[in-house]
C-alpha cells in the first residue's frame, strides 16, 4: 500500500434476491477493507449483457471511493466484499449474481494486468456503467482526458437502463 490517497469509482451489479440490499451491503462492507465510500449514484434497472441475455434484470449503481490501495489490492478488496455476501467465483460469465463489484476508475492511473485494467473496459462502453458514473460527476474524465458525459452521449439508446431508486446509504 502506497498511503497516497486516490478518489475512485466502483460499478454495483444484482440481479438475484433483495438486489438493493446487495447493493447497500457491499456499500456498508467495503470500510472495512480500507475503502471509503464517499457517495452514491441513484440505482438503476438494467437489462443483462454480455454473454448470458436469459436472465433477470440487474440492479446498478457507482460509487465515488477513496482508498490508499494499489489497483491489484482494491481489486482483491473488491472480491473479498463480493466473496462475503455470497457470490461463488468461477461462474457463468456474465450470469446471474448476488453482487458485482468493479473497479471503474483510481484516479488518474492508468494500470493493466491480467485480471485488471483501469479504466475498465465497461467505463466508456456500457450505459450501465457510464449513467450512474455521469451521475456522480458530469465532468468525469478517464486518464486520458476523454470526458463520459461526451461518451455518453454519443452511445447509441438501445441498452436498457432505467431510473430505479435512489442513491445507496454512505456510511457517516
Amino acid at each position: 500500500m502506497s498511503g497516497a490517497r486516490r478518489i475512485g469509482y466502483l460499478g454495483l451489479g444484482s440481479n438475484i434476491g433483495d438486489r438493493r440490499g446487495h447493493l447497500q451491503a457491499a456499500v456498508d462492507a467495503l470500510g472495512a477493507h480500507g475503502v471509503t465510500v464517499l457517495a452514491s449514484s441513484s440505482t438503476y434497472d438494467t437489462d443483462p449483457v454480455g454473454e448470458v441475455l436469459d436472465q433477470d434484470d440487474f440492479l446498478n449503481a457507482c460509487v465515488r471511493i477513496e482508498t490508499a490501495l494499489e489497483p491489484p489490492e482494491l481489486l482483491a478488496a473488491c472480491k473479498a466484499v463480493e466473496g462475503e455476501l455470497g457470490r461463488v467465483q468461477g461462474g457463468v460469465r456474465h450470469g446471474p449474481r448476488p453482487i458485482d463489484v468493479d473497479v471503474l476508475l483510481l484516479g488518474d492511473l492508468e494500470y493493466h494486468s491480467e485480471r485488471l485494467t483501469l479504466p475498465h473496459e465497461q467505463a466508456t462502453s456500457r450505459r450501465f456503467v457510464l449513467v450512474p458514473l455521469v451521475e456522480l460527476d458530469l465532468e468525469l474524465t478517464t486518464p486520458d482526458g476523454t470526458r463520459l458525459r461526451d461518451v455518453l452521449a454519443a452511445l447509441p439508446p438501445d441498452e436498457g437502463v432505467r431510473a430505479a431508486g435512489p442513491p445507496l446509504t454512505v456510511p457517516a
